[in-house]
């Protein structure tokens, strides 16, 4: 299969081993911490757990594992200015960082978790306040 995907596309490809477990977490980071999590469930007819796609969100808490790979990965998106970041994780593997447009937010919220949008401004108006000091 990846040697047919090459001689179509003609453009990096990565591959990843296929895993059986249903859906994803993911990870809402601001500034380098982690303030919120959703498990992204497929539909039935789908493997992927993407919401635009018809996945579903669902409650949880993060694991230590999850943890761990937070604080591992934290210190380098604040470093780089990323602010609202969206990392996936499947089993025990961050396997994306979402730095453009992270979904899961609205979703975190509903679950009764943060309120990552206020989380996000809060974050904006102090790093403001401290460069015009």
């Amino acid at each position: 299969m990846v040697a047919r995907i090459r001689t179509v596309a003609r453009k990096k490809i990565f591959v990843t081993e296929f895993s059986e477990l249903k859906g994803d977490k993911r990870i809402i980071l601001i500034d380098g911490e982690p303030v919120g999590a959703i498990n992204r469930v497929p539909a039935d007819h789908d493997s992927r757990s993407n919401m635009h796609v018809g996945g579903r969100a669902e409650k949880t808490e993060l694991t230590e594992r999850e943890r761990e790979i937070c604080a591992r990965i934290g210190p380098a998106l604040r470093e780089r200015g990323f602010i609202l970041v969206g990392i996936d994780v499947i089993g025990d593997y961050m396997t994306e960082i979402n730095v453009t447009s992270p979904t899961g937010v609205r979703e975190v919220q509903r679950f009764g978790g943060a309120d990552i949008a206020a989380l996000f401004w809060d974050c904006v108006e102090e790093k403001r306040l401290k460069s015009a000091a």
